[in-house]
C-alpha cells in the first residue's frame, strides 16, 4: 500500500486538470496550414474554457467551406469554426461565443469580418482599432452582435 501511494497522489493531483480538458467547450477550427493569427485565436480560446482542434485546408477548399456553412461572402475571415450548432468566423472573442452559446439565438453564428488589428490572435488588445463582432441570421442578414472600440 505505501508503494501505491505517491501513485495514487499523482493520479488525484491530475484530476482537476484531467476533469478541466473535460469540461472545456470543444470547437473545430478549419484554417489555412501555417496561418499564425488562426493559431494565436486557437490560443485565446484555450486560455477561455475551450478546446479548439485545427483541421488545415487549401483556400479554394476553406472558401467553399465557410460558404456551404452559411457565412456570406461579406462577413469572411481568415478561418471558420464549428461549435455546438453554430459557425464562427474570423477573430470573435471567446465570450462573444461563450455569450452565443448561453443565449442560443435562432442564428447561423457570429463572424467578425476581415482581421482587425487588437482582436483575438491578431495583437494586443490594448492597441486595437475598434471592431463589431455581428451575428449571422439563416436568411444571410447581419446584426450587430458587440463592438470593441479602439484602445486609447
Amino acid at each position: 500500500m505505501k508503494r501505491l501511494a505517491p501513485a495514487l497522489a499523482v493520479t488525484l493531483a491530475m484530476f482537476p486538470a484531467a476533469q478541466a480538458v473535460a469540461d472545456a467547450i470543444q470547437i473545430e477550427v478549419r484554417k489555412t496550414n501555417g496561418c499564425g493569427c488562426c493559431l494565436s485565436w486557437m490560443k485565446h480560446l484555450e486560455a477561455n474554457g475551450f478546446a479548439p482542434t485545427g483541421e488545415d485546408m487549401f483556400g479554394g477548399s476553406l472558401v467553399r467551406f465557410k460558404l456551404d456553412n452559411g457565412v456570406p461572402q461579406r462577413m469572411v475571415s481568415c478561418h471558420t469554426a464549428l461549435v455546438d450548432g453554430y459557425v464562427i468566423e474570423g477573430h470573435v472573442p471567446a465570450s462573444d461565443i461563450q455569450r452565443l452559446l448561453d443565449e442560443r439565438p435562432d442564428a447561423v453564428g457570429l463572424a467578425v469580418p476581415g482581421m482587425p488589428y487588437g482582436s483575438p490572435g491578431m495583437g494586443p488588445e490594448d492597441d486595437r482599432e475598434a471592431y463589431d463582432v455581428f451575428l449571422i441570421r439563416g436568411d444571410g442578414s447581419t446584426e450587430i452582435f458587440s463592438s470593441y472600440s479602439a484602445a486609447d
